[in-house]
């Protein structure tokens, strides 16, 4: 058989970056009509290939016998996922020996270091590619352990440290409050709870949102990997007598503005719910500063946020980890268009030759499979 597969990218709206840092708040993060898609189908041995989203072929490796498969910068985040599953799963091991080969092919309109979960929705389509394909049984591979793996094959095969709503977000679809508790420390699976994932599209079914990929790259890890670091550092000064906690202060603000963002979303109140996220955009450049990185959000980002903010949007903020990828904004209800075309002539102006600027929402649907 051959299997298609369709995840969407994912916006973090409030409470970021919780989902990377602190085992005890909570974001509220939505999926996005920006999509990435595989194709999974037997094949001779193991062959993994990237395309452009209309099937352009971009390349592709063939790996040689069973994994673990060596990380040499091509198609790393697919073996990655096979070498993941493969430690976790006896049953995939099985498979993967006695049912010959498969080929997966993947795409991706997400754009690159966008801070849209451009790497998680790659390593996500591929396990759940090879979880239909070799049948494998769905209540231990359900999609909590498929989002749980995907973390920690991202964090601990290939040191991407990066929040666990990039993980969640395209699996389970929607506009959703995700509750991180017990989850600091980043265990094993079964060693620490699943995120709870609250759907909240039942009562707004979409959001005025606008999103401006600056073009720029940045690894939005290299950024995360220290905020967290100097976070848990802090979190075990503290807890071991000492005083100095301004990351654990500032995180706990930072979380403050999810759960006051949710009932502020519940009851539209647009206005409280924009200054919640002008709030946690101001909290995340302090942590940045005080971790000693220039810029804040930086100096593009800003410019765009300064835009939007001025054509009327009610905030607007950073998503993923600054210097680079992208911005959004919380436009007022019936104004989207307008402040796209503002923030279009303002990335022209700026002289972002790569820069995207459109109108998203919330996708409803999260992993789609079919069958051929």
């Amino acid at each position: 058989m051959r299997y298609t597969l369709r995840v969407p990218a994912r916006v973090n709206i409030l409470g970021n970056p919780a989902d990377g840092n602190e085992g005890a708040y909570a974001t509220i993060s939505a999926a996005i009509d920006t999509y990435a898609g595989a194709t999974v189908q037997p094949a001779n041995g193991v062959c993994l290939e990237a395309t452009t989203p209309a099937g352009e072929p971009l390349e592709s490796v063939v790996c040689e016998g069973l994994p673990p498969y060596a990380y040499d910068g091509h198609l790393d985040l697919p073996k990655a996922a096979f070498n993941g599953l493969y430690a976790y799963s006896a049953e995939f091991r099985d498979r993967l020996k006695d049912n010959g080969g498969v080929r997966v092919s993947i795409w991706t309109d997400v754009p690159r270091q966008s801070g849209l979960g451009g790497s998680s929705v790659l390593v996500l389509l591929t396990l759940a590619g090879l979880r239909a394909f070799y049948q494998l049984d769905p209540w231990v591979h359900n999609d909590y352990v498929i989002s749980e793996l995907c973390q920690r094959i991202e964090g601990y095969e290939l040191g991407i440290t990066c929040g666990f709503a990039d993980r969640y977000v395209p699996i389970f679809g929607g506009l959703a409050y995700l509750d991180y508790r017990g989850k600091l420390h980043h265990k094993p699976i079964g060693e620490e709870p699943f995120v709870t994932y609250e759907r909240l599209d039942a009562w707004v079914s979409d959001l005025p949102l606008v999103i401006a990929y600056t073009g720029l790259l940045r690894d939005s890890g290299d950024v995360h990997r220290i905020l967290r670091g100097r976070y848990l550092e802090e979190h075990a000064r503290c807890y071991g007598g000492s005083d100095s906690s301004f990351m654990l202060d500032v995180m706990e603000r930072v979380g403050d503005t999810a759960w006051r963002g949710k009932m502020a979303l519940l009851r539209r109140d647009w206005a409280e719910f924009g200054r919640l996220m002008a709030e946690n955009h101001e909290l995340v450049d302090q942590m940045m500063a005080f971790c000693g990185l220039p810029g804040g959000a930086g100096e593009a980002n800003n410019a765009l946020i300064r835009v939007a903010l001025s054509h009327g949007a009610l905030a607007a903020k950073l998503t993923g980890a600054g210097g680079g990828g992208s911005v959004f904004a919380l436009a007022q209800p019936g104004t989207e268009d307008r402040l796209v075309d503002a923030l279009r002539l303002a990335a022209t102006e700026l002289k972002l030759d790569r820069a995207r600027v459109w109108r998203a929402h919330v996708e409803p649907v999260g992993l789609r499979i079919t069958v051929e």
